[in-house]
């Protein structure tokens, strides 16, 4: 009898620093024990201060990843994070039709922390009203969030304005809604989880203090995709349940990683540096008892 371990998809762009990007997924996978697969969609200079250029991979050759990586194996469960462009945007979600993607989490990313714009203003609208309804969960902060209800929305200030916002993201068409907080300045952060069928569930844990955050959402993203390729093989069989205890999964394996870091200082200059969290924290470290 044949085996094979799950198989988890990132489509993103690069972090030559390893902290985000392909380089952060490909280890939260491999620390989540599935086979981490990519597609690249943009070559990114960047480190522990911020991004300096984008180098954007043509879409004619970001489909034929597709077709490589589709054609040959069977992904359980995809995540997306920089797509950049309309053009990009429209081919996930051609892809994302096909039926090909397993379980699809898109980490809606717009803007560096550094504040370097990473998807083009005309995407946006696409990414709103194309990419959502085909996404199973989509993982926005409270800025991501505003920004896709509406171009003069603001930032949720309260868990009961993150609620409601989870709920008019969730009339776009996502199966599921999560709604971050780590962007607020509570000594607890409270993450929102709403489901297409009704369903919304709080997650508080302590708020880690430390500068080393550097691609905290796309470790999270795909620490939870790789949960559900984990816990069920097939679509249908994530439920709301199932998803919870992915996510809950997600962010205590994240937050290991954010402790074990939190004191790291791997850059040259420190000052304003933002270093990475310790993807495996599991693996080399062991988890603690």
């Amino acid at each position: 009898m044949t085996t094979r371990p799950p198989i988890t998809l990132s489509i993103a762009g690069t972090d030559p620093s390893g902290g985000a990007g392909i380089h952060a997924d490909l280890k939260t996978f491999t620390a989540r024990k599935t086979m981490g697969t990519t597609v690249i969609t943009a070559l990114v200079a960047q480190n522990t201060h911020g991004v300096s250029r984008v180098y954007p991979i043509d879409v004619d050759f970001v489909a034929d990843q597709f077709d490589s990586v589709l054609g040959d194996l069977p992904v359980d469960a995809t995540k997306s994070g920089m797509l950049g462009s309309r053009d990009l945007v429209e081919l996930v979600v051609a892809r994302a039709a096909e039926g090909r993607l397993g379980f699809y989490t898109v980490d809606p990313v717009m803007i560096a922390t550094s504040g370097h714009r990473l998807l083009e203003t005309d995407a946006v609208e696409a990414v709103r009203t194309h990419l959502l309804p085909v996404a199973d969960l989509i993982t926005p902060n409270l800025p991501e969030a505003a920004l896709l209800i509406s171009d003069d929305e603001p930032e949720a200030q309260t868990t009961e304005a993150m609620r409601d916002q989870a709920r008019r993201l969730l009339e776009r068409g996502p199966g599921a809604v999560l709604l971050k907080g780590g962007h607020g300045s509570e000594d607890e952060v409270i993450d929102i989880l709403a489901t297409a069928d009704g369903q919304v569930r709080e997650f508080t844990h302590p708020r880690v203090t430390t500068m080393n955050t550097h691609g905290t959402g796309c470790t999270l993203s795909a620490a939870i995709t790789a949960e559900v390729a984990v816990l069920g093989r097939e679509r249908t069989e994530i439920g709301s349940y199932i998803l919870g205890e992915a996510v809950d999964n997600a962010l205590d394996y994240l937050a290991r990683a954010l402790t074990s870091a939190a004191d790291w200082q791997l850059s040259l200059n420190p000052e304003g540096a933002h270093g990475p969290v310790d993807h495996q924290v599991d693996i080399v470290r062991g988890r603690p008892a």
